[in-house]
């Protein structure tokens, strides 16, 4: 069993998407889903800064349409991998390559969320601190004792840290022993409880958004649970907004699952890492380039999926 993992906020560089243009179709699905999103998605992926591409309202639309392309590139548009996952906002993607949403609702919904996420975080100055190594319960706790939030448990010996920059900066101060912190580039404490207004938004138009039923196994970030209503899916995706991600579970169900290999799409690379170190003997491609295509293809005839 193939499964394809799509990466969240924050794995975003400049000029990531440069490459993908060349391939024959890309340039028009994105120029049509830059008109879904209201934003110049060629040039968020190409040409803008850093701090262009770190805003929410941009980030979160162009990390899903990204993903989109490049799966599409490698399977073909109406297709489906054998399983899915996405990461935070890379659950939008998954959810359009299960069959859950269309492309476009996926893209309308995390328009509407990036928007909604980026005006929660202006609310009070937050931010999110990876937490590398270190005793698991010792990080946990030292996360606690300084009013933080574990935003993301993202197993292989990382833990997100989420909360107001002044917690942060204290508990940087204060770090647990033998970890290393990371500050991670994005603009506000997602999945904690500032993100309270943004799941007010999505839950007053998640109703309204056409729904199917998944037709691969879908997991969700929640409890790492395969998720087989389409409709509990778009409902959990809703909430995981103000609740952690456990990225580790995630992984425990992809072992329990007998996945075979996992592709990641772009910007790829933080996924597979993390799947390297927790499900060693897995093979991965991370699909950073078209120039990849060809090691994801293999793994895909390889597993029959």
């Amino acid at each position: 069993m193939i499964l394809i993992a799509s990466p969240g906020q924050g794995a975003q560089t400049p000029g990531f998407l440069q490459p993908w243009l060349e391939v024959p179709g890309v340039a028009d699905r994105l120029a049509w889903w830059s008109a879904v999103t209201g934003l110049d998605l060629v040039r968020y992926g190409t040409t803008a800064d850093a701090e262009e591409i770190r805003d929410t309202a941009v980030a979160q639309p162009l990390l899903v349409a990204a993903a989109l392309a490049a799966y599409e590139t490698l399977y073909g548009p109406g297709s489906a991998p054998g399983a899915v996952a996405g990461h935070s906002v890379g659950e939008l993607a998954a959810a359009a390559i299960a069959g859950v949403l269309t492309p476009e609702s996926a893209l309308v919904l995390v328009r509407e969320r990036g928007r909604a996420m980026a005006e929660a975080a202006a609310v009070t100055e937050t931010g999110m601190t990876a937490v590398l190594g270190g005793d698991p319960d010792e990080v946990l706790t030292a996360i606690d004792k300084h009013g933080l939030t574990p935003a993301n448990v993202n197993g292989a010996g990382q833990v997100v840290a989420a909360g107001t920059t002044e917690r942060l900066a204290a508990f940087a101060d204060e770090p647990p022993a033998k970890a290393r912190l990371r500050p991670l580039s994005v603009a506000g404490a997602f999945h904690t409880e500032h993100m309270a207004p943004a799941v007010d938004t999505l839950r007053r138009l998640a109703p309204g958004v056409p729904v199917a039923d998944p037709r691969a196994t879908l997991l969700q970030n929640r409890d790492g649970a395969a998720v087989s209503s389409g409709r509990e899916f778009v409902s959990r995706l809703v909430d995981q907004v103000s609740a952690p991600v456990r990225w580790d579970a995630c992984m425990a169900t992809m072992r329990d699952l007998g996945v075979t290999g996992i592709i990641e799409l772009p910007p790829a690379g933080t996924l597979v890492g993390l799947a390297r170190r927790e499900l060693k003997g897995v093979p991965t491609v991370a699909l950073k380039t078209p120039d990849d295509l060809g090691k994801a293809r293999d793994l895909i005839e390889g597993a029959g999926s």
